[in-house]
């Protein structure tokens, strides 16, 4: 059974940082500078990193056996309180490390004063939120997959089912569901890869960089390196403490996902919709009104459109801390966890209902091809005919076509309504062929172009996706 706690009077945390000053801080100075409210979230890697660093400094003799047992012992026991929920965390201690070490004081005594050997806080912290951000890189990654999962299902269902492609929200020329999933898949596959990027240029060890020039103890980075997961020690001690590119990268690239997911969140809204129709959303994520008991909301589409804001203003926040900063630490930089944290967990929450959502989401196939057929969507499949088989230039193509869908627009019809005869008096040429490229279904199956909307082409992009998943 491990000793209570005790509380810890202004001159001893005052201690825990050095005999330079005579009182303890003010209380508004100690409200400002203290970090614990928030950088407790790095707990598991501040303990994890000081575990790594006990260890090495008994394997470089820097540090006894006996002694780097005991802190190992004793980091795994405050482990165990923080995640009980026991542990004191007390605001006087101002951040996670000093918090863990008082702690570990108390429960070991003097050995725990040996830990710091070798390293300040400013490698400690760049060394937990390094570990931080690089669990957020593989876990945005986990959410993307699954993400891509269940888009994966929808244009499988759906890789034959036609409906409207849009430019400037106007009816342009028919796809296919399958190939509109597709391609949020490909937007979704590359911030994948961005968080991949990221998560390798950020693997490097800052633990050893010590306060900025490094120490003068024989230690081995490349161990402490090895043990946390890093490819290798960072190379410059001043800038492994002094820079935070791979937060301001992780959240860059959070940022454009949150993009394609408010992209992908606005048209569910628009689908949804009494005036489209094209999809039914899932009552797990719709909301009704207070007042109007016909209403069926697209809430959970509407927020993760919103989250984008969120997310951000962290990554401009976060620019703004940075900019401007001399090597090597400053103060500043304590501010730079805070809108991190947000991100992260902003980004995950709307992954996950985007997911479940898409999951759940009934596309309406009728409704889809009603609406594929409309606004005289194969205009450009009936000036390519006429570039085919008659030989006309594309822009006489154009213009003809042009014509023709003015004139079914004064009779209210659709381009397939108009008679050859009316056709032929726009230009002789044309024949009764041309009604075969008229209709939507064969539109979309001639675009059989490499990543075009043919259901075939729309196959195969699924399968290379269900084999890059594995």
């Amino acid at each position: 059974m491990t000793d209570a706690p005790k509380p810890v009077p202004p001159e001893a945390a005052n201690a825990m940082w050095g005999g330079r000053f005579a009182a303890g801080p003010d209380a508004i100075m100690e409200a400002i500078n203290a970090s614990i409210g928030f950088d407790r979230r790095l707990y598991a890697q501040d303990i994890r990193g000081s575990r790594a660093h006990a260890a090495m400094l008994a394997a470089r003799g820097i540090m006894s056996n006996k002694d780097a047992e005991a802190i190992g012992e004793g980091l795994l026991t405050v482990l165990s309180e923080i995640e009980a929920g026991s542990f004191p965390f007390r605001t006087e201690l101002e951040d996670i490390h000093m918090n863990v070490e008082a702690r570990l004081q108390e429960l070991i005594g003097e050995p725990a004063g040996r830990l710091h050997t070798a390293r300040s806080r400013n490698d400690q912290v760049a060394t937990d939120f390094r570990l931080w951000v690089r669990d957020q890189c593989d876990a945005a990654t986990l959410g993307l997959e699954a993400l891509i999962r269940a888009l994966l299902a929808q244009a499988e269902t759906g890789a034959d089912w036609v409906m409207p492609g849009f430019t400037h929200l106007q009816t342009a020329q028919p796809v296919t569901w399958g190939h509109h999933m597709m391609a949020y898949v490909e937007m979704f596959g590359r911030d994948i890869g961005r968080f991949a990027d990221a998560r390798a240029r950020m693997n490097e060890c800052p633990l050893g960089a010590a306060a900025l020039a490094g120490t003068s103890f024989p230690i081995d980075r490349m161990m402490t390196a090895e043990m946390l997961g890093f490819d290798r020690p960072a190379a410059n001690s001043l800038d492994a403490v002094s820079d935070r590119d791979f937060a301001l990268e992780f959240l860059s690239a959070a940022a454009i996902c949150a993009i394609h997911l408010s992209r992908l969140a606005e048209e569910l809204v628009i689908w949804s919709s009494a005036q489209f129709r094209f999809v039914r959303m899932s009552d797990r994520f719709s909301t009704g009104s207070s007042i109007m008991p016909q209403k069926k909301n697209p809430d959970a589409a509407e927020l993760i459109r919103a989250k984008i804001g969120r997310i951000l203003g962290a990554t401009v926040a976060l620019f703004t801390v940075m900019k401007g900063l001399p090597l090597a630490y400053s103060k500043d930089m304590q501010e730079d966890k805070e809108q991190v944290f947000d991100a992260a967990d902003t980004l995950m929450l709307a992954l996950a209902a985007m997911e479940g959502m898409m999951r759940d989401l009934q596309a309406d196939r009728t409704a889809l091809e009603a609406a594929a057929a409309s606004g005289f969507s194969t205009a450009t499949d009936l000036a390519d005919w006429l570039v085919r088989r008659l030989g006309l230039p594309f822009r006489q193509a154009h213009h003809v076509t042009g014509t023709l869908v003015a004139r079914a627009e004064a009779q209210g019809c659709d381009l397939p309504d108009l008679t050859l005869q009316e056709m032929r008096g726009v230009h002789k040429g044309i024949t009764d062929e041309v009604y075969s490229v008229l209709g939507v279904r064969n539109s979309v199956a001639s675009r059989r172009s490499y990543g075009g909307t043919a259901p075939d082409q729309v196959r195969d992009q699924i399968a290379r996706w269900k084999e890059i998943l594995g």
